[in-house]
């Protein structure tokens, strides 16, 4: 597939911040899917206080609608990554790991490989949780029942050494992920379960390269759209499901070198929303 191929994309800007132009968004647009550009990345900046930090400028909460979401970081203890969850998530922002973009105009998630793992995975990430209420329970919905969407706008901004690997976006159950967009160095896949290669939906993605990922749940079937085309359609009929987005950096220190922040996956996302009807 083309990864060239136009990409709609909708921004939800909240608080003071000022809008943009549309001529000014489309230039930003046009220079992020430009053949190798790639975002350049700040020097690492551990968040203050084991992994909690704000911000006198923009925080993530201002450019994408965080209400129902939760963040986990790659900082914390062994087994257990900081997680951030409302209100504080409203104004929180850590760099280099979750912060806004030097443009204004996206969130960008850093996982770097010697980055704290949860208990049940052994590799890092800066990534966000689908809650419910406000944020204050886990989402949770089954396959077979109504209708769930995710539309997340986003571009792979860098990947890790040797194992150059990263998971944008993913559909999780209460013990597994079901279905991701994962970024094996040019090659954008949608899988299925453990079959990591189910759908090669382009061979040739630029890093930078801002593109629409979808899914629509509904009937026991999970339907994936990459830039508005249906490229996977996927059987499940579990529950406990929920969304998440961010960077899932597929590398650790057994992996890939250097073992320190230098060395990270990384995802900027520019809008996600979620409905469930």
């Amino acid at each position: 597939m083309d990864s060239k191929r136009p990409h709609p994309r909708t921004r939800r800007l909240r608080g003071k911040r000022t809008l943009a132009t549309a001529a000014v968004v489309a230039a930003g647009l046009a220079c992020l899917a430009a053949p190798g550009a790639a975002q350049a990345a700040p020097a690492a900046q551990a968040p203050a206080a084991g992994g909690r930090a704000t911000a006198a400028g923009p925080v993530p909460a201002d450019i994408l609608d965080l209400g129902n979401w939760k963040e986990t970081l790659p900082t914390g203890s062994a087994g257990h990554p900081t997680e951030i969850t409302q209100p504080d998530l409203a104004t929180f922002s850590a760099d280099p790991y979750f912060t806004v973009t030097a443009a204004g105009d996206g969130v960008q998630f850093r996982a770097p490989v010697d980055g704290v793992t949860t208990s049940g995975s052994g590799y890092p990430r800066s990534e966000l949780r689908e809650m419910t209420d406000g944020g204050t329970g886990n989402a949770a919905w089954s396959t077979t029942s109504g209708t769930h969407t995710l539309t997340v706008h986003e571009a792979f901004t860098h990947l890790p050494n040797d194992k150059p690997q990263v998971v944008g976006a993913q559909i999780h159950d209460a013990s597994d992920d079901i279905t991701v967009f994962r970024l094996e160095a040019t090659d954008l896949y949608i899988t299925d379960g453990n079959t990591t290669h189910y759908k090669l939906v382009t061979a040739d993605y630029r890093l930078g390269t801002v593109y629409e990922a979808k899914f629509v749940v509904s009937g026991g079937q999970i339907r994936a759209y990459y830039n508005g085309t249906l490229e996977a359609t996927i059987s499940d009929s579990g529950s406990g499901n929920y969304f998440k987005t961010g960077a899932y950096t597929q590398a650790n220190c057994t992996n890939s070198s250097p073992c320190d922040a230098s060395n990270y996956g990384e995802v900027t996302v520019y809008d996600v929303t979620v409905s469930h009807t």
